[in-house]
């Protein structure tokens, strides 16, 4: 193979793998070309070399303000354009504020949350101009008023050992990799955590999560598919006791919410659990997929009486152009939310923090490291 090719090889391992890959070992059969001031061995030019491509920056890391308007770029772009469109060298009236709900409810929002901002956006302004960038700067203090209630981190009762935390939510919206990430964010902590892969109907699910326990450095408790899920997690939390666990990790099945039967053994997990330990679960994490819009609604409203969902954890922000729904829900449930998504990365996941979620969501631009 030319040398260029080894190049190439080496550039890849490099990529995958963190470190320069060993280099091949000289051709004794070649003879080296000599050079004849130095007398040591060098290469001969040739147009591939020129054309070699240069190594590779290493990448920068972002940091999570940048990665959070980033992910809602697609929200804050459509409510900033309808702003802009609106308020752009015309008086505040009837019509304009009317106007601005629409875009609040297109966002998902929710009408009470898109009808108290455009009464404080009109209320002493009415007849007069007034700036886009003020529209948006009201509407960034409005969203942070209805979240900073449900702003709340997932705390780990230590009193609990382990810690159970039961992941719910239909097909598609990121239980498993949201578990993955947060086991690497306890792990990070110091917490000694267990998962335990409870969808049993997909073999991906399984292997998925195995693979999150090699990363993470988390004994994962995982049976063949189609194995009862309400056994393995009788099993599981025997074992995460024995063992001496924090945190134990369950991953659930996806299931739509209103299969009744889906829902039926959802309850039946969370009874076998307690039949160990009558406070299990100690957190029932519903996962959101923001893409979904207003069907979030009724998720956590089935969910919520299936399985007593006690916080939530909002995925794919970045997927959708709606991503007011958090709003909305806040408004409906008041249920605390602790982490939201932005990508598929394992820093794309962090706790939600609603003054940087409204600057986000309204477009705000701010200077942050």
């Amino acid at each position: 193979m030319s040398d260029n090719g080894d190049n190439e090889k080496r550039g890849l391992w490099s990529r995958l793998f963190g470190k320069e890959a060993p280099k091949p070992a000289p051709d004794k059969s070649a003879p080296d070309t000599l050079d004849p001031d130095t007398d040591a061995p060098h290469e001969e030019e040739t147009p591939e070399s020129r054309l070699a491509p240069a190594p590779e920056p290493a990448p920068v890391k972002r940091s999570w303000w940048k990665r959070l308007t980033e992910g809602l770029s697609r929200t804050s772009s459509t409510i900033g354009a309808g702003i802009t469109g609106i308020f752009t060298k015309r008086k505040l009236d009837a019509q304009t504020l009317e106007e601005l709900e629409d875009v609040l409810v297109q966002a998902d929002l929710g009408v009470a949350a898109a009808m108290r901002i455009t009464e404080n956006i009109g209320e002493g302004r009415f007849d007069k101009e007034i700036a886009p960038e003020e529209v948006k700067r009201i509407l960034a203090e409005e969203v942070e008023k209805a979240l900073a209630p449900v702003a709340k981190p997932l705390t780990i009762d230590t009193a609990h050992k382990p810690f159970v935390i039961l992941m719910v939510g239909v097909n598609g919206a990121g239980k498993t990799t949201t578990i993955g990430k947060l086991a690497s964010k306890f792990a990070a902590d110091g917490k000694s955590v267990m998962l335990a892969a409870g969808d049993t109907f997909r073999a991906a699910a399984i292997e998925q999560l195995k693979i999150w326990g090699e990363r993470t450095g988390a004994p994962v408790l995982a049976r063949e598919q189609g194995a009862d899920a309400a056994g393995l997690a009788y099993d599981a939390l025997n074992q995460a006791r024995t063992d001496g666990h924090d945190v134990l990790l369950m991953d659930t099945a996806g299931r739509l919410q209103n299969k009744t039967a889906l829902m039926a053994e959802l309850e039946k997990i969370i009874r076998v659990m307690r039949k160990i330990d009558e406070s299990a679960p100690h957190a029932v994490l519903l996962v959101l997929d923001a893409t979904v819009g207003q069907n979030a609604l009724s998720q956590v409203e089935i969910f919520g009486k299936a399985a007593g969902v006690t916080g939530l954890v909002m995925t794919k922000l970045d997927g959708t152009a709606r991503g007011g729904i958090l709003v909305a829900l806040a408004d409906r449930f008041g249920l605390p939310v602790h982490y939201i998504g932005v990508g598929e990365g394992v820093d794309d996941l962090e706790p939600f923090a609603a003054r940087d979620f409204a600057q986000a969501i309204a477009g705000i631009a701010e200077e942050r490291i």
